[in-house]
């Protein structure tokens, strides 16, 4: 059984929102550098099938090996000017600044500051909802993995591997003790998850020729299956999709999408997981 910590409900809370602020911070260079990285291996993989019977040329992308996570420092994505001191600081140093670099003008994008307090508010809700617990350290993570996967596929229509599947083996891990679903429930809810929505696809492109998802949407939801277990999956399979119709038609009445055009489906389904882990009941160990 897992205990709480020594730490006063209130002041959990108010801890959560200060490090979801700085966990934001990190998720926006996340959200930003992630699918640059898998693009740029794509393509050194790409150029090294299409040479792989020439000479080889040994500066060829040593340049991009030193872009990670980490490196270069934070910077300004326009004129590269390094971010440093008080304007690191989250939502503070974008609202000092006006929105902007301070070295070329351009404009530095909301969704910075956006992402930043949504974290700190997601953090202060789990930190509510379960207590100063170990889990509400795990259903953080989750919040913030959500977040990243849900701004990456809005932007980009990608889902990475590298946050879908850890996701998913940290949630049947977070289930070894039955935290959130029974784990053979928690087992079966990843395996279902991901298996219908595969059929789905087929069926699909078979119905019409067109592919309706990605194969990211099916990791998403099996992650998802592995957190709930297989009883959650109507739920969240029904939340998204009338999430993600309503959003559809904003987007539509709004001009930002015309009919017939793809949309991702990925951050409904983040979405539809927050509200159910918010929702769900109090662990038996709390």
């Amino acid at each position: 059984m897992w205990h709480a910590f020594a730490v006063d409900p209130g002041w959990a809370v108010a801890l959560a929102a200060v490090l979801g602020l700085a966990v934001g911070s990190w998720l926006t260079v996340l959200a930003h550098r992630l699918p640059r990285m898998m693009e740029r291996e794509w393509l050194q993989q790409y150029q090294d099938f299409r040479q792989a019977d020439a000479a080889p040329d040994p500066g060829a992308g040593a340049s991009d090996g030193d872009y990670t996570l980490w490196r270069p420092g934070w910077h300004c994505p326009a004129c590269a000017a390094p971010v440093r001191g008080w304007r690191r600081l989250p939502v503070l140093g974008w609202a000092l600044q006006g929105g902007r670099c301070r070295a070329c003008g351009d404009a530095i994008g909301w969704r910075y500051p956006v992402t930043e307090v949504l974290a700190a508010l997601l953090f202060a809700l789990c930190a509510w909802r379960f207590g100063p617990t170990p889990m509400a350290l795990c259903a953080m993570g989750l919040c913030a993995a959500l977040l990243a996967l849900a701004w990456i596929d809005l932007r980009t229509s990608l889902l990475p591997d590298a946050i879908t599947l850890p996701l998913a083996w940290v949630g049947l891990l977070v289930n070894l003790g039955g935290a959130l679903a029974p784990l053979p429930l928690a087992v079966l809810g990843a395996v279902v998850g991901y298996v219908f929505l595969w059929l789905l696809f087929h069926m699909f492109r078979l119905l019409t020729g067109r592919e309706g998802m990605g194969y990211g949407d099916f990791k998403l939801l099996a992650a998802l299956g592995a957190w709930f277990g297989l009883a959650a999956l109507p739920g969240l399979l029904l939340a998204a999709s009338l999430a993600g119709v309503a959003g559809a038609g904003i987007l539509r009445m709004t001009g930002h999408a015309r009919r017939g055009q793809p949309l991702p489906f990925g951050p409904y389904l983040a979405l539809a997981g927050v509200f159910m882990l918010l929702a769900a009941g109090r662990p038996a160990w709390f």
